[in-house]
């Protein structure tokens, strides 16, 4: 499919992007984003955005509530998943490199390991934070070669990277539910705090909240991603035999 598809859908206009095996299925009560059969030697992605072309338009205060769930043919999908906002940080999309910036529901299969936060795990089914273009981390860039040359021990690595945590405004938790089944997601974002709730219950409430603007962006994709503290980075595509999907469902902004 090709990606200068549209499709509007709850009310929104949404840019298509499905290279590879991706692709986007209309039902009546839900939309399915899926890959079929993906190749580790190639980038298989279903992915509804609405930054492309027009740039990022949302920012803080906002709500977003959806209901979801996500799926695999051999149980958990391979490569990473989620919904959300963002900033388009590689400029695939809108065309401009910049820091990451985000607060979403974020899906990542092993080998990912994002550990930015040393209370959660690096992969899983997370509801995470992060803004890279904050001032602090800025601050702290010239001491970089130092810091990952310390971190590489680790009763050093406990001590300094609670620094570095709160210096990316990143901060994630492990979601205790089944992903396969339906649930009702909530994100609700202010200038100085995110709040994320699954089925009612608040799951992550922290003043780590990125600076707007931010796009919207669904997806399911391939890849991996290798982020971690001792300053290992990164990423790669996976193989995805059979179907994998994301389900999306009464999808709201207000």
């Amino acid at each position: 499919m090709e990606q200068s598809k549209r499709r509007r859908r709850w009310g929104l206009d949404w840019a298509v992007w499905a290279p590879g095996a991706g692709r986007i299925e209309e039902h009546d009560e839900y939309l399915r984003l899926a890959t079929a059969d993906a190749s580790g030697a190639a980038y298989s992605d279903a992915q509804l955005d609405d930054y492309a072309g027009t740039g990022l338009r949302w920012r803080p205060p906002m709500t977003m509530e959806f209901r979801a769930r996500l799926g695999a043919a051999a149980g958990l999908p391979r490569g990473t998943a989620g919904f959300g906002l963002w900033n388009d940080p590689g400029g695939s999309r809108t065309r401009r490199l910049a820091l990451p910036r985000a607060l979403w529901f974020f899906y990542a299969s092993p080998p990912s390991n994002l550990a930015l936060d040393g209370l959660a795990p690096g992969a899983g089914w997370l509801a995470m934070t992060i803004d890279a273009s904050r001032r602090p981390l800025l601050a702290l860039l010239p001491l970089t070669p130092l810091a990952l040359a310390l971190m590489q021990h680790p009763w050093l690595r406990r001590a300094l990277w609670p620094i570095g945590q709160w210096a990316l405004g990143a901060r994630q938790v492990a979601l205790r539910i089944n992903p396969g089944d339906w649930h009702a997601y909530r994100i609700e974002w202010q200038s100085r705090r995110a709040r994320f709730w699954v089925d009612g219950a608040l799951v992550l409430d922290t003043p780590f909240a990125p600076r707007g603007p931010l796009g919207l962006v669904l997806w399911i994709d391939n890849q991996y991603a290798v982020v971690t503290p001792r300053g290992a980075l990164r990423g790669g595509l996976l193989a995805a035999p059979g179907e994998q999907w994301l389900d999306i469902a009464e999808l709201e902004i207000g």
